[in-house]
């Protein structure tokens, strides 16, 4: 890159006001053990990014110019991942540091270690380079800082501890070029922006709603990760904004923005859009997310306009929400490859919504056995909030909880039966469902 050979800058951790105590201690066991056997090793990316905010970085990777089987021989505990990427996970029981070789720029030798595709996305890449092309290599430059956990020092050489006291995320190199060899860039911005509240620089910005659709390019089995950090986050709302502003959330959920731009009122995004604020409020209390509940509020939209549009050739509400599920589910997935073990739960949750409409006999009873019936419940209220069930009905279903059996079947004999509970168009608001 035009930018290398840059001289680096050199930061006590002191000066920026980092302390040593607060690293991993395996991760620096890893950097001493290379070190002493002669090689360069560096915390670096993340966990130097975010520790300069004073937070807690969960996870700690390694960068060393020790090439992947040299560091395998040092350490028992470690096994060889990737072929595009080729890495080095080290294990302390549960918890594992990623070891990866210095980088270098993907042309560099004449050999057939590094393939790009002829738009630009870098497919295999195990070239290898000194620390100064390691560093250029990299996406951002906030996440191209190296920290020498034995001398104490940060160790800059693109501009990343000016651009990180700027709050800017800034792209090194030609945006367009660097968004083209990795299109899950344009995602990893907008998360990077909301997670630590910066701002993305104008001229990494410029090109992103254009370069969008570069996603479509992306394998569907990566992209799901993806869509997990994106959305499992306590800033999910502002992400889920941001993902729109940009044109990104339509190349990752096609069907669900062209609901959200034909929707005649503002009840789908706002189901949504209380969906992610749930999952803000529930991780900030330390509560579980699951990911199909967030899923299913997404896609329901495209999976209730299918179902009112071919209801008449179902017998029964129940089978029309279970053929749109599939359909949507099917063109989803080709996009974003959401799992069995994820979109079997959906359709469930889905398809039990009707059964709330049911509230006399013994079939009502079993529902509150189901065991999907807790997720069910908190999508009918998340629903309640916004008009397409009837509040009453929604509190019916609260109430009945909080009985005992007797009373329980008392109030669901055909003659204390007397509210449908059909829909309305009003928003209500109620609480905030749980899941």
């Amino acid at each position: 890159m035009s930018h290398q050979h840059k001289q680096a800058k050199h930061y006590t951790l002191r000066e920026l006001g980092l302390s040593s105590d607060r690293l991993d201690r395996h991760a620096i066991q890893i950097t001493e053990r290379l070190v002493k056997a002669g090689f360069q090793a560096y915390l670096v990316g993340g966990c130097v990014r975010d520790s300069l905010l004073g937070m807690h970085p969960k996870d700690f990777d390694v960068s060393t110019n020790a090439e992947p089987e040299e560091i395998q021989a040092l350490f028992k505990n470690c096994r060889l991942i990737g072929r595009r990427f080729r890495l080095a996970h080290i294990h302390f029981g549960r918890h594992i540091i990623e070891v990866a070789t210095f980088r270098g720029p993907h042309l560099k030798h004449d050999s057939n270690k590094s393939h790009a595709h002829k738009d630009g996305r870098l497919l295999r890449d195990n070239v290898y380079g000194t620390l100064e092309e390691d560093a250029w290599r990299r996406d951002f430059t906030i996440n191209a800082l190296y920290l020498d956990a034995q001398k104490l020092t940060v160790i800059d050489y693109v501009g990343g501890i000016d651009d990180h006291q700027q709050r800017s995320i800034k792209l090194m190199g030609e945006p367009a070029t660097r968004f083209k060899e990795d299109p899950v860039r344009l995602l990893r911005a907008v998360r990077f922006k909301a997670k630590l509240n910066f701002q993305i620089e104008a001229d990494t910005e410029a090109p992103m709603r254009e370069m969008a659709p570069l996603l479509k390019d992306i394998p569907s089995a990566r992209l799901y990760d993806e869509v997990l950090k994106l959305f499992l986050n306590k800033q999910a709302n502002q992400i889920f904004s941001d993902l729109r502003h940009y044109g990104l959330f339509e190349a990752l959920f096609p069907q669900t923005e062209l609901c959200l731009q034909k929707a005649k009122t503002e009840q789908p995004l706002g189901l949504i859009q209380q969906a992610m604020q749930n999952t803000e409020s529930r991780l900030n209390n330390g509560q579980h997310i699951t990911p199909y509940f967030l899923l299913a509020t997404l896609l329901w939209e495209p999976v209730r306009r299918l179902t009112e549009k071919n209801r008449s050739s179902f017998s029964s509400e129940t089978q029309a929400i279970h053929a749109a599920a599939h359909e949507v589910i099917a063109h989803q997935v080709s996009r974003v490859a959401i799992p069995r073990r994820i979109t079997t739960p959906m359709r469930e949750v889905w398809a039990l919504q009707p059964r709330f409409h049911k509230q006399v006999g013994v079939r009502c009873l079993r529902f509150l056995e189901h065991p999907r019936f807790r997720a069910a419940y908190d999508f009918m209220l998340l629903r309640a909030q916004y008009g397409e069930v009837d509040q009453k009905l929604a509190d019916w279903w609260t109430h009945i909880q909080t009985l005992e059996s007797a009373e329980q079947k008392s109030m669901t004999r055909p003659n204390q039966f007397k509210n449908k509970g059909k829909p309305r168009n009003k928003t209500n608001k109620s609480t905030p469902p749980s899941s």
